[in-house]
This record gives C-alpha cells, structure tokens and sequence, in this order.
C-alpha cells in the first residue's frame, strides 16, 4: 500500500497550491479519502474528506470556502486545491485512506 502526497512547497500569502496524492495497492475506490494537516507543536488536524464516489464533501471551518478536496478514482488520486493561503495554514500535510493508510507528507508553507 502506497499513498504519495506531491505538490507542497513555499507560497506568498493569498496564494494557491494544488496538493495531489497517488494512491497504489488498494481499492482506492472503496475508501473515504481525508486530508489531514500537522503543524510544529500542534495537533494533527482534520482538513477535509471525500466520500468513496466523490458525491460528498466536508471541511474544517478553517479553511471552507477555500480549500477544495476532490478525487478521481480513475487515476486512484486525491487533489487538495487550497487557495488564499494564510501562514496559519503552514503544516505538513497527510492524505490518508480512512482509516487505514497514511501518506508521507508534504511540506507548506505559507509567507513573504
């Protein structure tokens, strides 16, 4: 099992970056998929989840209307697009096929 989490790196405040995760020996279509979020000295964090189909959405209140989870289960990917960014959101950040298998990370980081 292997989920690959590609696209963090540094970004100005108010910008965007599209987060994407690749996903290998699992049925990535049966899964509800979630991105999770770990800043230095906090908890990891929920961001937002996708149900198996891709039908449904959930977000954390601090980034809804912002960040965008999506999926296709043709190319087993989930996408994070996460637009006007704020140096709060700086954090590694995890996909994860709930509950069971977790990605690497990848670094954001948010500033001028």
């Amino acid at each position: 099992v292997k989920l690959v989490e590609s696209g963090g790196g540094l970004v100005q405040p108010g910008g965007s970056l599209r987060l994407s995760c690749a996903a290998s020996g699992f049925t990535f279509r049966d899964y509800r998929m979630t991105w999770f979020r770990q800043a230095p000295g906090k908890e990891r964090e929920l961001v937002a989840v996708i149900s198996s189909a891709g039908s449904s959405t959930t977000y954390a209140d601090s980034v809804k209307g912002r960040f965008i989870i999506s999926r296709d289960n043709a190319k087993n990917t989930v996408y994070l697009q996460m637009n006007s960014l704020k140096p709060e959101d700086t954090a590694v950040y995890y996909c994860n096929a709930w509950p069971n298998y977790w990605g690497q990370g990848t670094q954001v980081t948010v500033s001028s």
